[in-house]
C-alpha cells in the first residue's frame, strides 16, 4: 500500500481554492431538474414532431351537489347575545342582541358525499334556561340548553 499524497486544490481567476466536485454537483442538479420537467409536462402540451401523440385534454368530472335545508333556533324567555352561525356558504354572520324565539332559516349547496359542518353560538343574558337547536332537512341534529347566566354556549354538528 502506498500512502495517499495530497493534491492542490484548483483555483479559481481569484486565486481561491475551488472545490473539485463543485461541477459534477452542478450538473447533477441540471440534470435532475431537466428529469423532472420531463416527466412533469403533459403529453398533450409536447409539440408537434414528438414521437408520441397529443392527446385530448379531458373534461373534469361533473359534481354531483345536494342542497340542505338548515335551521338555526334559539328559544328562551330573556333573548340571546353575540349569536354567531355558519350561514349558506359557510358565511360567518353574528347578531349583537337578538330576541327569543329567534331562528333563521338557509339552502346550504355543497357536494354530494361531503360532511357538512353547521354551528351556532350564543351567551345567554339570562336568567332562566336558553336553548339553540340545528335543524338539517327536517331533522334535529343538535340540541343544547344553557342555564348559567352570562355563559357563552354552542350547538354544533
Amino acid at each position: 500500500m502506498g500512502v495517499p499524497t495530497a493534491t492542490r486544490p484548483e483555483r479559481d481567476r481569484a486565486g481561491r481554492a475551488r472545490p473539485a466536485g463543485s461541477f459534477v454537483v452542478v450538473l447533477g442538479v441540471l440534470v435532475a431538474a431537466f428529469a423532472v420537467t420531463a416527466y412533469v409536462v403533459p403529453r398533450s402540451a409536447r409539440g408537434p414532431g414528438s414521437e408520441e401523440p397529443a392527446t385530448a385534454p379531458v373534461a373534469p368530472a361533473a359534481v354531483r351537489t345536494v342542497n340542505h335545508s338548515v335551521v338555526y333556533e334559539l328559544l328562551g324567555a330573556h333573548g340571546a347575545r353575540n349569536v354567531t352561525y355558519a350561514a349558506a356558504g359557510s358565511v360567518l354572520t353574528q347578531h349583537a342582541e337578538v330576541a327569543t324565539p329567534w331562528s333563521t332559516q338557509f339552502t346550504r349547496v355543497g357536494p354530494a358525499g361531503r360532511t357538512e359542518f353547521y354551528s351556532i353560538a350564543a351567551r345567554n343574558p339570562g336568567p332562566g334556561a336558553l336553548r339553540c337547536r340545528i335543524v338539517v332537512d327536517g331533522v334535529v341534529v343538535a340540541e343544547k340548553t344553557e342555564t348559567e347566566p352570562d355563559r357563552l354556549f354552542s350547538c354544533a354538528v
